[in-house]
């Protein structure tokens, strides 16, 4: 029971026990809206046709909001802090949930356009969760643990995926396609994330690093005392008022950020980038479109909707080396690995495609070919999981320097939110009309994610956030973005420490795993 013990006790455990949770509420909206879109009474109550492209409008329109959000909620969690910031953020998504859930409730007229107004309510809070909690987080975690604590929070976003799945799938055998509450019950379901989530934001503590930034110093150090205990906490507290000196004086705006030259345009390209190449993976579509994708392969409704829910599943439990590996190998060889692993799966899968579709002409039993491609979805599911999904989020929160870490984070969701906006407005067009051969554009577009990080990102892992800041320091001062050329390469390589904060760079990948496991 000492888990127990230390999720209701220590500081640190609730932070990421909330953190997680509230990153739970984006993967549910995710799982939540693939079964919806086949509701036949929602598509009437909408007024739309199941291959209307205004399917993938609604759906997609969520995204925008989440990148207006987090521009005003990670300005507003930079000026009033980041707890008031938390609570903004998460009364919109639970207002904007509610008028998602009243959309066409005893009436039609209108029904779509309240169902817009609440996917981008809800967006914006989602947005704004997206931004403000990876920076609370982060501020909040020791430099050696916070690949593990957001590569944990993002197992999270897996849970709330499959729990949203899950309902739907119940909910839809149990009351069948045409009935309302059917679609209804699971967007009433998502209430339980932002309410439970408000209920205790008041125990946590606020962020030190922000107090230290608003000349709130005691208030810094009586957080940090919470977090550590008092000497520990005394201690970080005056190694962070003194690295906060060096920063004090710089105003970073957005503008600043997308200026060239100036010292904060490079991590934005980075943080841009980053975004991009992770929708590039195509797994954005995999996840919304999932049983659409199990169709192709020659599996009957109910069957793909089954085989959705368990590569869900797997998804959660295979997430687990994502925060086991981390910290233990870099979140630079994760990436590039996880590129890796997906352009081997996507080929696969526009093999395994064509066949499952031709298989009559070719005379070749079907589940020959399908379950083969069944096995290579649920890989490419784990791979991306493990590479790319919580990693993504995770560097942009330790590149930048603390007058400017909500800002990236901010253009981080911006991104984030434009690219899958994309993503999920153009993937049924391109399954209509592509068919398998979806498959093979993605395996193109894995190739130039993994490349390009190969080429240009850093490895953050284990080092403070004044120490990766050198990285662009350096890379100005030698005229290159490229990591090999940096330092003589050194930031290709993931700086291993203790639980102490010191160096272990001799320490082996087996025992380090085998700590994380304890």
């Amino acid at each position: 029971m000492d888990w127990l013990k230390s999720f209701v006790y220590e500081k640190t455990a609730q932070v990421v026990l909330f953190s997680s949770t509230a990153i739970a509420l984006y993967g549910y909206d995710q799982g939540m809206m693939s079964l919806i879109n086949t509701n036949q009474d929602y598509l009437r109550t909408m007024g739309i046709r199941e291959k209307d492209p205004q399917v993938g409008v609604i759906v997609s329109v969520y995204y925008l909001g989440c990148a207006v959000g987090a521009v005003f909620f990670s300005w507003f969690a930079d000026k009033y802090g980041r707890k008031p910031g938390l609570f903004g953020c998460l009364a919109t998504a639970s207002l904007g949930n509610l008028i998602m859930l009243f959309s066409g409730l005893g009436y039609n007229q209108g029904a779509r356009v309240v169902m817009y107004i609440g996917r981008v309510v809800m967006g914006f809070g989602v947005g704004g969760v997206d931004s403000v909690v990876p920076v609370y987080s982060s501020e909040l975690s020791p430099d050696h643990g916070r690949g593990k604590a957001l590569a944990q929070e993002f197992q999270s976003n897996i849970f709330g995926l499959n729990m949203a799945f899950a309902i739907n799938l119940l909910v839809t055998r149990t009351l069948g396609k045409s009935n309302q509450w059917a679609w209804r019950i699971p967007i009433m379901a998502m209430q339980i994330y932002p309410v439970g989530l408000l209920l205790v934001i008041g125990r946590l503590p606020e962020s030190p690093r922000w107090f230290v930034f608003h000349d709130r110093n005691e208030d810094a150090e009586n957080s940090m005392k919470d977090l550590f205990g008092d000497e520990d906490g005394k201690k970080k507290c005056e190694e962070l008022v003194e690295a906060a000196s060096n920063e004090r004086d710089e105003n970073v705006t957005y503008t600043d950020m997308f200026t060239p030259g100036h010292a904060q345009f490079h991590p934005t390209m980075l943080t841009v980038m980053g975004q991009v190449n992770q929708a590039l993976t195509g797994y954005g579509a995999v996840s919304v479109y999932g049983p659409q994708i199990f169709e192709l392969l020659g599996y009957g409704t109910n069957l793909a909707e089954n085989l959705t829910q368990a590569n869900f599943v797997s998804y959660f439990f295979l997430m687990t080396f994502a925060w086991l590996l981390v910290d233990a190998v870099g979140r630079r060889a994760l990436l590039c690995w996880g590129s890796v692993a997906l352009i081997i799966c996507f080929g696969l899968l526009a093999l395994f495609g064509g066949l499952a579709v031709n298989n009559d002409d070719l005379g070749i039993p079907l589940n020959a070919v399908a379950v083969p491609g069944i096995v290579t979805l649920f890989l490419a599911t784990g791979a991306f999981g493990i590479g790319w999904l919580a990693t993504i989020w995770l560097i942009p929160t330790e590149i930048y320097p603390t007058t400017a870490r909500a800002q990236g984070t901010a253009v981080s969701v911006i991104i984030w939110g434009l690219a899958n906006f994309t993503i999920t407005l153009i993937t049924p067009l391109m399954f209509n009309n592509l068919k398998y051969w979806i498959f093979l554009v993605f395996c193109f577009t894995n190739l130039f994610a993994g490349v390009w990080t190969y080429l240009y990102c850093p490895e953050t892992g284990g080092r403070s956030f004044e120490e990766n800041q050198e990285f662009f320091e350096k890379a100005k001062e030698e005229g290159t973005w490229r990591v090999g050329k940096v330092e003589k390469g050194k930031f290709k390589q993931f700086h291993y420490v203790d639980s102490e904060g010191q160096d272990q760079e001799r320490e082996p990948l087996l025992r380090r795993v085998e700590d994380q496991v304890r």
